[in-house]
């Protein structure tokens, strides 16, 4: 199965800018890149902060692009979103029966789970508590034995980035909890505006970068807080043995200084 990963769109009304960049100049070319080499993926996962400010225009933005979108779309809210004014323009997206944006899918056989975890200013940790637990230990029931693929905004644990580490998702040991006996393949987050990957207590787990800025590694490593690094979406593959997830810098694909013949047929 081949699905695409988002994560961090700050969009704001159109012709704004957040920070120096356009983030719906960004979305647009994400998605027309998408459209164009990956129209064969099952599904696409925007896995929070799809508003900087949780305006109704920037949502507005969104699903007007989203509809002419050929893939199907999950959505999860971060801690930028609104869900209110999320699920005002937003009218038919799924919710659990408590009003969070949490969505169950079934894609190739594997259990496509996408929750919510944001907690609302002025806080920008994640929370995760028992009226949404619920939720997921049903779908976790109905998952039964098939591996499932985890979408969430906050990651659950400390990543070793300073910043990032006073706002994860809060509760880590109880939402780990929820896991036990349980057939997780993959954990995919955004939040951090970085690309990393690794392990979680022996769930393995992917972050991608935002669409608009990022989060330098090192501190100091540029004088101001967020950063002008490449954009990122993940293309994700995944079979019986094995899970591969490439990052495509989609803005700064360039061909490189050669003749287009060049190295043809060189690859046997």
């Amino acid at each position: 199965m081949k699905f695409i990963h988002i994560s961090d769109l700050h969009l704001v009304a159109p012709g704004e800018r957040v920070w120096g960049f356009d983030p719906l100049a960004r979305l647009d070319a994400c998605l027309a890149d998408i459209a164009a080499h990956h129209g064969d993926a099952s599904f696409c996962a925007i896995s929070g902060d799809l508003a900087e400010r949780g305006e109704v225009s920037a949502y507005k933005a969104l699903k007007e692009r989203l509809e002419r979108f050929p893939l199907p779309v999950y959505l999860a809210l971060g801690n930028h979103d609104d869900r209110e004014t999320f699920f005002d323009v937003f009218g038919d997206a799924p919710r659990d029966d408590d009003g969070y944006a949490q969505t169950a899918a079934v894609h190739d056989g594997y259990s496509i789970l996408s929750i919510d975890t944001l907690k609302g200013p002025p806080s920008s940790a994640g929370l995760y508590g028992e009226d949404r637990r619920k939720w997921l230990r049903r779908r976790l029931d109905d998952a039964g034995e098939s591996p499932v693929l985890v979408f969430m905004h906050h990651p659950p644990f400390d990543i070793g980035h300073d910043l990032m580490d006073r706002i994860k998702l809060e509760d880590g040991e109880g939402f780990h909890g929820l896991f036990a006996g349980r057939n997780i393949k993959h954990m995919f987050f955004g939040h951090a505006h970085r690309a990393m990957s690794g392990q979680w207590r022996g769930i393995p787990f992917t972050g991608v970068p935002s669409l608009a800025h990022q989060l330098p590694l090192a501190g100091g490593a540029v004088p101001t807080v967020y950063s002008d690094e490449p954009p990122m979406y993940a293309v994700v593959l995944v079979e019986q043995d094995r899970t591969v997830v490439h990052f495509d810098a989609f803005l700064n694909r360039k061909p490189a200084q050669m003749d287009p013949e060049a190295e043809r047929g060189t690859w046997s």
